[in-house]
């Protein structure tokens, strides 16, 4: 617990001294014709790509550069319209230190991370973020945790600051997460998860050995009824067995007489997730999918929910 204290009490301490060089800060990477790039060693460094991360995933160009491979080749992947974000508690960070003349000779804007305001860091930066502290939580107050969580803290700040600045929206943020449940919720269309090309057909004077032929060898445990390319219904599984249980002797059974009509359509351009939705509030595990003009284009399944429920 006393952790926990020490380092809230640092952050209340960091939010009391935010002052108008974090404005200046956000309005500096907003007006970057480039990117931002962060540079920090050892757990400033570790903090660093966490913060460019963030950034990179909600709107802002940002990538982490370890300042020993900069110095020895990578200074190159820094152009003069980027803005640097250097992190060093410190201010002395000599890896960090040495890039300066670079920087300086491109005229990057500098923005440094640092808990000591007059460090040569500071010094040598357009905007100062005071992330210091008075203490580690660490017993002997010198492995870096607190101030690491203060880094961390005014990194996802400025990273907030710019989505509020940018309006950036949840369809945003899918767009750079499309692997994530936001972004397959989003982005995701019928069309991308359906099942298409050969799908199981019948006509509607299908024995009932045929429909159950189709719907086996389809492997989606329904068949479409067609006539002439128009779909007139649905069979599922469900549906054979009620058809058993009503009428017992099936020779004489058809695809019209067993098939659920008007089955529920979806257009293939639909969002998965409302798609998701009106099969939950219909209660069904299958829709068809229809195109513009009318056609067949594929079936829509979601298992899980009620799939053999009547598509009516």
């Amino acid at each position: 617990m006393e952790t926990l204290d020490i380092e809230i009490e640092a952050l209340q301490r960091m939010r009391s001294r935010m002052g108008e060089g974090f404005n200046e800060a956000v309005d500096i990477i907003l007006a970057m014709q480039g990117r931002l790039v962060i540079v920090g060693m050892g757990k400033s460094g570790i903090i660093g790509k966490k913060i460019a991360a963030t950034l990179a995933s909600t709107g802002t160009p940002s990538f982490f550069v370890h300042p020993g491979e900069a110095f020895h080749g990578d200074l190159g992947m820094i152009r003069p319209v980027d803005v640097l974000l250097l992190i060093s508690n410190s201010g002395e960070t000599e890896e960090v230190l040495r890039i300066l003349p670079f920087l300086q000779h491109q005229q990057n804007k500098i923005i440094s991370l640092t808990g000591k305001l007059d460090s040569t860091l500071a010094q040598h930066s357009h905007v100062v973020l005071d992330v210091g502290v008075e203490r580690e939580a660490c017993k002997n107050n010198l492995a870096p945790t607190s101030s690491t969580t203060n880094t961390l803290v005014m990194g996802d700040a400025l990273a907030v600051a710019l989505t509020v600045k940018r309006d950036f929206q949840p369809a945003d943020f899918a767009r750079f997460h499309p692997g994530g449940s936001l972004g397959r919720k989003l982005l995701t269309r019928v069309s991308d998860v359906m099942h298409k090309g050969a799908l199981p057909i019948c006509a509607p004077d299908a024995s009932f050995r045929d429909v159950v032929n189709s719907i086996t060898y389809g492997r989606l445990g329904l068949t479409l009824v067609m006539e002439q390319q128009e779909l007139k219904g649905i069979i599922t599984d469900g549906d054979l067995r009620r058809a058993f249980e009503a009428q017992g002797d099936t020779k004489l059974l058809r695809a019209a007489e067993m098939m659920s009509s008007n089955p529920l359509t979806i257009a293939p351009d639909t969002r998965f997730s409302e798609a998701e939705a009106y099969m939950r509030e219909k209660e069904v595990g299958a829709l068809v999918v229809h195109s513009a003009q009318g056609i067949v284009v594929g079936v829509l399944q979601i298992y899980g929910l009620k799939q053999e429920a009547a598509l009516v």
